[in-house]
């Protein structure tokens, strides 16, 4: 049956009676749906500042029925909040019995009410989208965007025609009602989420993987839980075991990627890695193995005690630079776009426009920017990220594109300004307090500081509090390591990114580079040594794929595995013994390989999902990380809490840092700007930190045959001990000596043959 009421401001909203304020509390309006504290009624509220009208529509199943319940909501002109109360007793008498799936309907100054309008009808209609913007159609149901949960992707198994959900002459009268994606409303569970680690940043390992990639190719996770969240779960104690201390999710909010399943040996249309976000609460639905209503969001929250458990800091990709709506259908066409939620509600608030407000403003590439310099914008931002935090359990964020988060324009233009406290990357520093320096509550913020034209290129210039992804550690470190002869990379060059790129991060602290050789957008660390560019053309399941950058400073070699293998130690080896907050991609622990795909976004396959069944060689090389790993987490020096001198201005002691020359001595501006050496050597000093050892020693050669290093004076009765080198002789299972079985070498003056394009790690003892 079909009730049409018109709706008070409930209790629960009763603060609608004041403007929203530029800082506001978490979802202090409480928008989206939720119980009263008897159960009784539910309350609807969503914010439109440009609707005429707009009703909520109510289901017995997420699919293939017609609405039961239509209702009219009230709107109050001081918050643009649109809302109302229904009785649980009215939702049961109409066959609601379960979870309540919803969606919204919308009408506004493009598209005004007409009494002659029913679904499907045109009744109404002045224009897919007016001088101001606005593009309303009543024939769209809405997710709700502050929804928990939804029912499904819009194509999927069942619906795989997106024109339902597109305007323009041909399709804007297309009910989507029965095919929609439902918002969900049910009673939550009390699952826990463990206690949250307090580690401080600068002493985490972050692992970055695919959800369903960690477990969907690994027999000893039960079926059923392959790929998911439960599933997940299970392999936090294998996480823990190599000594990673934060595990980072690649997309998890939910994403259009049921379709994947339509289609599983196809990359035609396929979304793997998550990038296009359908609602930013909403946990994914196909990662979970209870996918009833409220299933994923306990199995995620399960997931998270998991990892707490293990002392494993949970970190989500986040992407609030676009979203799953994406762009126009057509170049040159402003009618026809996508319709299922932000766009059908208010689309000037969400999206940012051109100047014309005809079409998105695309700073993105993958369809249009979101409108994050507008405040109701950036509350969804902060709201959800709060939820994340709070209820979600996650203890950190890093952020996609996250230039566009530091646009100080809304309509027709691009300005990253990190002096303007009004944008996004500002906001969040205020109302969602980092972590201290020292550890401790709070959230850890990271951010790709890039995005596509203008300024958006902003390494470097994010405000403190933020940590981002350094760019140019990778880039420089692979020209050093498989570019000898065409790219210059100075020893200077070398030493700042190793000592923590204090040219880009000198007003923060050198714990706020992330380092990284590789993530998932690019090659993996197999294929940085082992391709000589990509190879994205190529059939399942290793493609096809299409896209990916040229500028991948990568090299086979030569072909010979062997060497491919002792490259990947040195890349492996820069992260772990470098100033700042090492990252590392899932599989790289086994030197997994993409056959030289470096944009395998659309790949859900055998070949994108982790492998646990490995070769001696494989073997070898993971217990090279797991030695590494535990080295850096026993040596305080090579985590410094501030750039390396000989005390801050309160005179706390710092770890002493000393760069050496192949030959003993201490280079000069010269060796160190000079583009013609390639070899290098720095020596800790962490006495003052409480380190047990007096002296850190490593040293890098660049050069494509051996160089000899001459060590400098291993302190007071002390000699040098060899825990690793990359070279040939490090092949075998014990390729990083544990503490008490170090190779014993010699004091001051010994000189050491470090292999071609090699790197050696002593210690003083």
């Amino acid at each position: 049956m079909h009730i049409t009421a018109v709706l008070l401001c409930t209790l629960a909203i009763a603060a609608c009676m004041l403007s929203l304020p530029a800082t506001a509390a978490i979802n202090q309006y409480n928008l989206g749906a939720s119980f009263d504290s008897t159960q009784s009624n539910v309350t609807f509220a969503v914010y439109s500042s440009r609707a005429t009208h707009v009703e909520v529509d109510l289901y017995t199943a997420p699919m293939g029925v017609s609405e039961a319940l239509r209702y009219s909501l009230n709107y109050n002109a001081s918050t643009n909040i649109w809302s109302g109360s229904v009785p649980v007793a009215t939702l049961r008498a109409a066959g609601i019995t379960g979870p309540i799936y919803y969606g919204y309907r919308a009408w506004g100054p493009n598209w005004p009410l007409n009494g002659g309008w029913t679904k499907g009808s045109s009744a109404g209609f002045i224009a897919d989208v007016d001088s101001n913007g606005n593009r309303f159609n009543p024939n769209k149901l809405l997710i709700d965007p502050y929804a928990r949960e939804i029912s499904h992707d819009p194509l999927n198994a069942t619906s795989a025609d997106a024109t339902v959900y597109a305007s323009g002459a041909s399709y804007r009268n297309t009910d989507s009602g029965n095919a929609a994606p439902k918002s969900i409303l049910w009673l939550p569970t009390s699952q826990s989420t463990g206690t949250k680690p307090t580690r401080a940043q600068k002493d985490d390992i972050i692992y970055e993987v695919n959800v369903r990639g960690l477990t969907k190719n690994d027999s000893s996770v039960p079926t059923a839980q392959q790929g998911t969240y439960a599933g997940a779960a299970l392999k936090a104690p294998y996480l823990a075991s190599l000594g990673v201390t934060a595990v980072e999710f690649l997309p998890v909010q939910e994403t259009q990627n049921d379709a994947n399943d339509n289609t599983p040996n196809s990359t035609a249309g396929q979304n793997y890695w998550g990038y296009m976000t359908l609602n930013y609460f909403s946990p994914d639905r196909r990662y979970a193995s209870n996918k009833a209503a409220g299933g994923p969001t306990s199995e995620f929250q399960a997931m998270v005690k998991a990892f707490h458990d293990q002392g494993i800091k949970v970190y989500l990709d986040v992407v609030y630079n676009h979203t799953g709506e994406g762009g126009a259908w057509n170049a040159n066409d402003t009618s026809t776009y996508s319709i299922f939620s932000w766009r059908g509600l208010d689309n000037p608030t969400y999206y940012e426009l051109t100047s014309d407000l005809q079409s998105s403003y695309d700073n993105t590439g993958v369809g249009g920017n979101y409108n994050s310099y507008n405040t109701t914008a950036q509350n969804l931002i902060v709201d959800s990220l709060a939820y994340w935090r709070d209820t979600m359990g996650v203890d950190g964020f890093r952020f996609d594109l996250a230039s566009v988060l530091g646009n100080s324009c809304s309509v027709g233009c691009y300005n990253f300004n990190a002096g303007d406290p009004n944008v996004a990357i500002n906001r969040i520093l205020r109302e969602l307090p980092q972590r201290p320096a020292n550890g401790g509550s709070g959230v850890d913020l990271f951010a790709e500081p890039w995005a596509i034209g203008g300024n958006s290129y902003q390494l470097g210039g994010f405000p403190a509090g933020w940590s981002e992804w350094n760019g140019s550690y990778r880039d420089q470190l692979r020209q050093a390591q498989n570019d000898l002869g065409v790219a210059t990379v100075t020893t200077g060059q070398l030493a700042t990114r190793f000592a923590g790129s204090s040219d880009l991060f000198g007003s923060r602290s050198p714990w706020n580079s992330t380092n990284f050789m590789d993530v998932h957008d690019g090659f993996t660390l197999k294929d940085v040594y082992g391709c000589n560019g990509s190879n994205n053309n190529q059939a399942w399941p290793y493609g096809p794929s299409d896209g990916g950058t040229s500028t991948n400073y990568s090299w086979d070699q030569g072909g010979a595995a062997a060497d491919q293998r002792a490259a990947a130690r040195v890349g492996f080896a820069f992260t772990m013994l470098s100033a700042g907050t090492p990252l590392m991609q899932g599989g790289d622990e086994y030197l997994r390989s993409l056959n030289c795909n470096n944009n395998a976004y659309n790949v859900d396959s055998i070949a994108n999902w982790l492998n646990y069944s490995w070769s001696s060689d494989q073997s070898n090389y993971n217990a090279f990380v797991k030695g590494l790993i535990a080295f850096r987490k026993a040596h305080v020096a090579l985590r410094p809490l501030y750039f390396y001198s000989g005390s801050d201005n309160n005179g706390n002691g710092l770890a002493q840092l000393a760069w050496w020359t192949p030959a003993g001595t201490t280079p000069d501006s010269n060796y160190f700007g000079s583009g013609s050496n390639h070899a290098i050597a720095y020596q800790f000093d962490g006495t003052e930190l409480g380190d047990t050892a007096y002296s850190l020693y490593v040293a890098y050669n660049g050069w494509s045959g051996n160089v000899n290093f001459t060590l400098p004076w291993p302190g007071a009765g002390k000699n040098w001990y060899r825990v690793t080198d990359t070279c040939g002789w490090a092949e075998g299972p014990n390729q990083v000596r544990a503490p008490g079985s170090e190779d014993y070498l010699g004091g001051q003056g010994y000189v050491y043959g470090v292999c071609g394009r090699g790197m050696l790690l002593l210690i003083a003892k």
